[in-house]
């Protein structure tokens, strides 16, 4: 375990090698928590909320869950960048990306014990998928794009849960939104929608980001963390 901000380290997997971004606070020790990348892969913005994480005294570990596709970076400058991640995103077989998510969770769990799981958009699906087959002791997803479809899985996730929805997201609709939150909401989860804030709201790029929508997230998400994780 390194304690060098954005250092790499190989976790072998069915297909080979994994490659995972480790992130913690100086002194190199903590409740461990699995980031998961949104859609634009480990993106400048994913690293800045592992970052965060570090600095609030977690082992940050991001998988790299496009390493299968064997492709580059995807360019933050593109003007068709949302299109491109599409089009890996659904590149890469959903299984993979579970399976690559939970190997990275039972290896940071080894390391310290405790482990929780954050996933954004694209992630956020993933983290709970994740949560139902690994036993975690947190789970925080924002507008995870991929929970209509995992609804099935909801009686298998029983960790402590935290879901963060913009009232105004335009891809997972109010009444899918209303028909997620029914099928997630039970004791020990907390479900929190945010006015005006459309999906991805806490990305910091600019045609995303909801200020108000993100810093209030973003302190609930740290305050569950201390209750569950420590």
């Amino acid at each position: 375990m390194s304690d060098h901000p954005g250092s790499v380290i190989q976790i072998e997997v069915d297909g080979g090698a994994l490659p995972v971004h480790v992130f913690s606070a100086e002194s190199g020790g903590g409740p461990g928590i699995v980031l998961v990348q949104e859609i634009f892969g480990v993106s400048p913005y994913v690293r800045d909320r592992a970052g965060d994480l570090a600095a609030a005294g977690y082992v940050v570990h991001v998988p790299e869950l496009y390493w299968r596709l064997e492709q580059p970076p995807l360019d933050e400058a593109a003007p068709d960048l949302l299109a491109q991640a599409m089009t890996r995103m659904n590149a890469l077989p959903w299984e993979y990306a579970v399976a690559d998510t939970a190997a990275a969770t039972r290896n940071l769990r080894d390391l310290t014990g405790k482990v929780g799981l954050v996933g954004f958009c694209y992630g956020g699906g993933v983290a709970f998928n994740v949560a139902a087959v690994e036993p975690v002791d947190a789970l925080v997803s924002y507008y995870g794009s991929a929970l209509p479809n995992l609804l099935g899985l909801a009686p298998q996730v029983s960790a402590p849960s935290l879901h963060h929805v913009g009232e105004s997201d335009s891809y997972i609709p109010a009444e899918t939104v209303e028909q997620v939150r029914a099928a997630v909401v039970r004791e020990g989860v907390e479900f929190h929608t945010y006015p005006g804030a459309d999906h991805a709201f806490d990305n910091s790029r600019p045609e995303f980001h909801h200020p108000q929508a993100s810093a209030l997230a973003w302190e609930r998400t740290l305050a569950f963390l201390r209750e569950h994780l420590g």
